[in-house]
C-alpha cells in the first residue's frame, strides 16, 4: 500500500523527532524505538543546517529573547538543534526495521535534493515555510504526498500553497 493510501485509510500517527535527540544519535534511535512501541506509523525529522536557515550573526535581531534559549543566537541554536545529515540514512533505516516510514521537513532546495537521494516517501512543509513558493513548487513537482502545517498560515497562504501543488499536478496534499 502506498503511503498516501495508508494516510487516507484511517488514523495515521506521525511521531515528530524535531531536536529532541539533543545532539546524540543514541537518543534519536531511542526516540524511533519508542515511537514504534507506541504504535506510530511514521517518524518525521527535519532537514536543514544553521547556514541554510539564518546567518552567523550575534547582533540583536538574531538573538533569542526570553525563554529557555534567552541570549543565544539563532545560528547557534540551529547548529545545536539540527539533525546531522549523516545520521539521516541511518535513522530512516532504523524506522524501516521497526515497520515505520520516515520522512522530513526540508527547509531549502539542498535538503530536498538530499532527501530525494534517500527516497523519502513524503514531505512536510513547516508552517513557517507556507509562503516559500519555490520550495513548495520543488516538492510538489516530485509527486509525493505533501503535508502542510498551517499553524501560522492565513487562509490565503494555504490556498496559494494548494494552488502551487495543483499547478504541478500534485493532488496528494494533506493539511
Amino acid at each position: 500500500m502506498k503511503l498516501y493510501e495508508k494516510m487516507n485509510s484511517g488514523v495515521y500517527v506521525i511521531a515528530e523527532m524535531s531536536a529532541n535527540h539533543a545532539g546524540k544519535i543514541e537518543n534519536a534511535f531511542k526516540i524511533i524505538e519508542e515511537a514504534a512501541k507506541a504504535g506510530a506509523d511514521c517518524v518525521k525529522i527535519q532537514t536543514y543546517t544553521a547556514d541554510t536557515l539564518t546567518i552567523d550573526c550575534r547582533e540583536e535581531p538574531y538573538q533569542i529573547k526570553g525563554g529557555l534559549w534567552d541570549g543565544i543566537s539563532e545560528y547557534d541554536l540551529y547548529k545545536q538543534a539540527y539533525t546531522p545529515w549523516e545520521w539521516q540514512p541511518k535513522l530512516i533505516e532504523e524506522a524501516h526495521k521497526l515497520g515505520m516510514e520516515c520522512f522530513s521537513s526540508p527547509f531549502d532546495f539542498t535538503a530536498v535534493d538530499f532527501l530525494e537521494e534517500l527516497n523519502v516517501p513524503a514531505y512536510k512543509i513547516a508552517s513557517y515555510e507556507i509562503n516559500d513558493i519555490p520550495l513548495i513548487r520543488k516538492v510538489a513537482k516530485l509527486h509525493k504526498p505533501v503535508i502542510f502545517a498551517t499553524g501560522i498560515a492565513y487562509p490565503e497562504d494555504i490556498e496559494r500553497a494548494l494552488s502551487v501543488c495543483r499547478e504541478e499536478g500534485n493532488e496528494d496534499v494533506i493539511l
